[in-house]
């Protein structure tokens, strides 16, 4: 994917994803209601057929690089991408797994190596004797460089929304021969979305909120990104959607001016990992000014988990939950 945030947040982790706007009333339905399009990429295509597919092949795929046939059940996977290991091992396909990059931290149990998804290392990937290579993006001639080696490469970017990460989970089922399993994990993470947002409530038009990427400079991330639709599930009400600019993507640099005076009732931290900014409930009271925004004065500043926040795989339901207990903390005072 292009990590959106790359240059504003340095992170060993994957960054969130860059998406199209969307309003939240279409994401509700596509959560609630389970559809199962999606357009990122193109894998919505053959996330239908996922359903209901066994482990026959040759099957065809379509990632954001085009049209692949998979001849048989590949047995040799690379994963590039920290989502993509994910998903893989959700669908059933762990065992089928026999490299992944240095930013796969989950499952506890994959082959974590020094492969990276940013930078990638023609050589060091054919090592590993791959039949089939999954990655975020095509960086450093991915596609070309695999091809003529003759090993397949699925690009699955950063999902634009919900329905595009269920689609890639629906895809990699598929290509690995793992269809229904994939089409079975989709439900649940729609099940659980759905009962978080039934017992917490759609309708939180009055609560306000900050989510930051990164601090000094602070970057945030609008109503138009993938994070920003899963909050408004809620019907929370996103400060930087005011200051954002068609060329930031939906991903603001916000002054801190600009933040206190948004009086935002509500923060979420995604920097407060040990190699995204160490940030903190305490750091964040500390800060000049901040002392007197409603979510500092009442404690509702929350930390979250900063993996799971930037990525759109199978713990997508976690996010959701730890936002859904934000929310019920506020509305209980």
């Amino acid at each position: 994917m292009a990590h959106p945030t790359a240059a504003r947040r340095p992170s060993r982790r994957a960054a969130l994803p860059r998406a199209l706007a969307a309003v939240a009333a279409v994401l509700a339905a596509a959560v609630l209601g389970g559809c199962g399009s999606g357009g990122s990429g193109g894998g919505a295509e053959s996330a239908t057929p996922a359903a209901s597919a066994g482990p026959s092949f040759p099957v065809t795929v379509v990632p954001q690089n085009g049209r692949v046939t998979l001849g048989h059940r590949p047995e040799r996977i690379v994963s590039l991408s920290p989502t993509a290991t994910e998903d893989l091992y959700a669908v059933g396909a762990g065992k089928q797994v026999v490299a992944v990059d240095a930013n796969s931290d989950h499952p506890s149990n994959a082959p974590v190596t020094s492969l990276s998804g940013l930078t990638p290392n023609i050589e060091a990937i054919a090592k590993h004797r791959p039949d089939l290579v999954v990655a975020s993006q095509d960086s450093g001639g991915l596609v070309s460089g695999l091809r003529k080696l003759g090993v397949p490469v699925l690009i699955e970017p950063a999902a634009a929304t919900v329905d595009d990460a269920y689609a890639q989970i629906g895809q990699l089922g598929l290509a690995t021969g793992h269809g229904p399993q994939a089409a079975h994990t989709v439900a649940g993470m729609k099940s659980a979305i759905a009962a978080t947002v039934k017992r917490t409530g759609a309708h939180h038009t009055g609560l306000t909120y900050y989510w930051e990427l990164g601090a000094a400079p602070y970057y945030s991330a609008t109503s138009s990104t993938f994070v920003g639709q899963v909050a408004s599930l809620f019907g929370l009400k996103n400060i930087a959607d005011k200051a954002d600019k068609a060329s930031d993507g939906g991903y603001p640099q916000l002054s801190q001016e600009y933040i206190v005076s948004a009086r935002p009732q509500l923060i979420f931290l995604t920097d407060n990992g040990p190699s995204d900014g160490g940030q903190s409930p305490k750091t964040v009271a500390a800060r000049p000014g901040w002392s007197g925004i409603p979510a500092v004065r009442e404690k509702r500043v929350f930390g979250l988990d900063d993996d799971v926040a930037s990525r759109w795989g199978p713990r997508l339901p976690q996010l959701v939950a730890e936002i859904a207990g934000a929310v019920e903390r506020a509305g209980a005072r």
